[in-house]
């Protein structure tokens, strides 16, 4: 859902900034530069970063009243009648507890975050998650934000002296609300359709390096798209295609997917902080990087940067680091979470274990 909230996002901020725009008349910045910001222009952000909270508060509820997963409930709080409870209730189908079965499966699993046994089993999984994460960030963070940046840089937009603050919001949510209807929401929805199909591994790797072809192909001849509007969008919205059909979905899924029941939560989360990390990296450095190399053309207290052109370069070269950091994640398609962390396999082990014990041995 997360395309259907950048693309929500655009349309309250050209709602707002309509209402205010059409409220509020205000010159250019080029006649005039105190006026071109009218004092009312200060609630515009305010109202757009509050609305926010909406869906956050409408879900507050339902979350609430849903159940934790059963897996969790039985193997990590050993509360097996309580995990047969709530699936119960959400299958709607009679569910008996096994003790046994769930004491085995929660004692062959008992190894730590930072215990060599982690290490061996999915040290390289939770590198491939993490560094997937984080590089992903990186590009998608940087173009997500700084999409007025680019759009001015080939023309596509007007130049921002040549207009007021409060248009100024409006013509950037319009160019971000057109890229998401046509290039993020169906990346999503591709993904959805097509994930138990062809995979998470197959999509990832995809996505990464469609990024990385298109990321090359605006870059390398940059200066053909400034004359050539309609094609770099294209080009553009293909990126944002690839990435939400690809390592922007998957990332989030798959250490959702492979690592034990109770470290699950921590690898997706230390998984997920690497990836705020990229887009840390991602924000700061693209503000810096993507400034003119001419001193003169660069915003207000910023240094010389390497242009938008070498920018998109460096972009190209970090989703290229993806394709190759995705080969230490596993594919988890059509296999249950136990198979995929081995818990079934230890579990199985010591079944067999206790029946050869029991068995009484011929005289």
């Amino acid at each position: 859902m997360q395309g259907f909230g950048i693309l929500t996002g655009g349309v309250v901020a050209l709602i707002v900034s309509a209402s205010f725009d059409h409220a509020y008349k205000a010159p250019p910045y080029s006649v005039n530069r105190k006026d071109s910001t009218a004092p009312e222009a200060d609630y515009i952000w305010r109202i757009i970063l509050m609305f926010g909270a909406v869906p956050a508060l409408l879900t507050y509820y339902w979350r609430m009243k849903m159940p934790e997963t059963a897996r969790y409930t039985a193997l990590v709080a050993r509360n097996a009648k309580q995990a047969a409870a709530d699936m119960s209730k959400v299958l709607q189908v009679e569910l008996e507890t096994e003790e046994e079965k769930v004491e085995t499966a929660s004692s062959s699993n008992s190894f730590g975050l930072f215990t060599k046994e982690f290490a061996r089993r999915h040290g390289l999984h939770l590198l491939g998650t993490s560094v997937c994460w984080f590089l992903l960030d990186i590009a998608y963070y940087s173009n997500n934000l700084f999409q007025k940046d680019i759009f001015t840089a080939i023309g596509w937009l007007p130049k921002a002296e040549t207009m007021n603050a409060i248009h100024e919001v409006y013509r950037v949510a319009a160019s971000q609300s057109l890229i998401a209807l046509c290039g993020t929401i169906p990346g999503y929805w591709f993904t959805v359709a097509l994930i138990d199909y062809i995979g998470r591994f197959t999509i990832q790797l995809m996505g990464f390096f469609f990024m990385t072809v298109f990321m090359f192909a605006l870059a390398i001849p940059y200066h053909h798209w400034l004359s050539n509007n309609a094609g770099f969008l294209i080009m553009y919205s293909l990126t944002f295609f690839f990435a939400n059909f690809g390592p922007n979905a998957t990332t989030f899924v798959v250490p959702a997917e492979i690592f034990p029941a109770r470290l699950r939560s921590t690898c997706h989360g230390i998984s997920a902080a690497a990836g705020k990390l990229g887009a840390i990296v991602g924000a700061l450095g693209f503000l810096y990087a993507a400034q003119s190399t001419n001193p003169a053309e660069t915003d207000q207290g910023y240094p010389p940067g390497i242009g938008v052109k070498n920018t998109l370069l460096v972009l190209g070269s970090i989703n290229c680091l993806g394709i190759f950091f995705t080969l230490l994640v596993p594919e988890s398609k059509g296999k249950s979470l136990e198979e995929l962390t081995g818990e079934n396999e230890e579990a199985d082990g010591n079944d067999k274990q206790q029946a050869s014990s029991t068995q009484t041995l011929p005289v």
